[in-house]
């Protein structure tokens, strides 16, 4: 059975006392560069998941403080645009320092206010850290093309030059990690950018924006604007000066960001909702694919847009992965992030767990069996993990996104069953296939539609591999060369008139 860790309050006195550097902990937006509260004087607070306590405030922004960062972005675009690559790269090398040197701060605001483990937070800040590191690098790589023409006296150049002032609607599940994949490419393409960070995890957001401000980032390059999203929202995909809106988050409220944008043709990409299937086959080294199922269902409490969501075990092995996966999972410690061992904290708020539990309930009422874990009660916002063997289609798990530490086992005989099933869903995010033979692992590979495969692995991000899904999963890439060019244009200029003397 897995060990529980009562939790223990954490005060925003506390939280200081935590810090190595407690100015880290801002409870103000940041606006063009300033330090500001609302304009309506009103605060909206935020919570610590494991422990129910209020952790501090931040100033409920709304419209007019969105109108005057996309104002100062506008005024301040055309000079970070024109500074050279290189100092634009140098800025961020020394952004990607602060953040290194702060990472420990980092994390422990990012535990105490999403409630995920303390070295998974240390891990999203190196991961975070990445983003801002590689982008500082493809400033300097932003080549365009010569293109040989059908006319003598004619010359074409493509070049690639800033989209201009751009927006980042960011999730709560990676508050560091989302900013810096959003921001980096940015801000390395020229393009200012205003961050409207979740209302549960806005001092990550602060935090980042505060070391930026230390590398020398100038004014109106970087805001951060927290409150409600509809208010903030709404300026941000209507103003015609945004010419970008990246987003992550449920497909639900991509489609609305979608259609507001339509109104002025901004450009998007969107990173949305998932459905990820992690097919096993019968030749997979079991103990492999219950380390890529760990990693992948249970990582951040299973609060991840790409982990498996539908554990897809062919029939020879089925039996003996499943016990090897419920005593794997049975030694993962349940509790506050910043408890020592704990693999397993919170959900963001207790909807979540409403949520999980709806899902394991609808999937024991259809026959499935707990393995281990079931449905939780009396834990706040805590969900034990749970195995499910016996799942089948026409569950709730089979269809929804369960966003909890939840493993429906899935029994299929023949592989191109498997894929399809895989593949019976709007989403197209991530997938996994686990195959000692690489020529199966590839037939899977391909077939799956998905935007990406992880194949013998749980993990699929990287700051140098692209990122990103199809069907209803989102639109555009993020990271490797692909994420900067989101924030570019492509310009062509044909010049005449080339063959005259000199």
């Amino acid at each position: 059975m897995n060990t529980f860790v009562s939790p223990k309050a954490v005060s925003p006195t506390s939280l200081h006392q935590k810090l190595r550097d407690p100015s880290l902990f801002k409870e103000q937006a940041c606006v063009g560069g300033r330090w500001v509260d609302a304009d309506n004087g009103e605060t909206i607070p935020v919570y610590d998941p494991a422990t129910g306590s209020q952790i501090g405030t931040v100033p409920s922004t709304g419209a007019p403080e969105a109108i005057r960062a996309i104002e100062i972005a506008n005024s301040a675009y055309r000079a970070w645009a024109n500074q050279s690559a290189l100092t634009r790269a140098q800025i961020m090398e020394k952004w990607f320092d602060l953040v290194i040197e702060n990472s420990d701060d980092l994390a422990t605001i990012i535990t105490v206010e999403q409630g995920k483990p303390i070295g998974e937070s240390r891990t999203e800040i190196s991961y975070g850290a990445g983003f801002i590191k590689w982008f500082s690098e493809e400033a300097r790589r932003t080549y365009g093309q010569v293109i040989p023409a059908n006319e003598t006296d004619r010359r074409i150049l493509a070049v690639k030059q800033p989209v201009g002032v751009s927006a980042a609607i960011t999730p709560w599940n990676f508050p560091v990690a989302m900013i810096a994949r959003k921001c980096a490419p940015a801000i390395a393409a020229g393009c200012p950018v205003i961050v409207k960070p979740s209302e549960f995890t806005p001092f990550s957001a602060m935090a980042l924006a505060l070391l930026a401000q230390r590398a020398g980032l100038p004014d109106g390059i970087l805001s951060v604007l927290t409150g409600p999203p509809e208010g903030i929202g709404s300026v941000l995909t209507g103003h015609p000066t945004v010419r970008k809106l990246s987003f992550t988050g449920s497909t639900r409220v991509g489609k609305i960001l979608m259609r507001q944008c339509s109104e002025t043709v901004k450009r998007v990409s969107f990173e949305l909702g998932g459905n990820a299937p992690f097919l096993i086959l019968d030749d997979a080294d079991i103990d492999l694919a219950v380390s890529g199922v760990i990693a992948s269902k249970f990582r951040n409490a299973g609060q991840t847009c790409v982990c498996a969501n539908r554990i897809l075990v062919q029939d020879g092995i089925y039996d003996r992965f499943a016990d090897k996966l419920a005593q794997a999972v049975s030694e993962m410690k349940v509790g506050n992030g910043l408890e020592p061992g704990v693999a397993i904290g919170p959900l963001i708020n207790l909807p979540a767990v409403e949520k999980v539990n709806r899902h394991i309930e609808n999937a024991l009422g259809e026959g499935a069996k707990a393995l281990l874990g079931g449905v939780s009660s009396g834990t706040g916002q805590f969900c034990g993990p749970t195995i499910l063997t016996g799942a089948t289609a026409s569950m709730l798990v089979a269809r929804e996104e369960t966003f909890g530490p939840v493993a429906p086992l899935f029994r299929f005989k023949e592989i191109d069953d498997a894929i399809d099933f895989a593949n019976d869903t709007p989403f197209g995010l991530a997938a996994y296939a686990f195959s000692e033979s690489m020529h199966r692992a590839l037939y899977v590979g391909e077939r799956l539609e998905f935007g990406m495969i992880g194949i013998n692995s749980g993990s699929v991000s990287s700051e140098v591999a692209p990122f990103g899904g199809m069907k209803e999963s989102g639109i555009g890439r993020e990271g490797a060369g692909h994420g900067i060019d989101e924030y570019l244009e492509l310009k062509t200029m044909h010049i005449g008139g080339m063959n005259r003397p000199v």
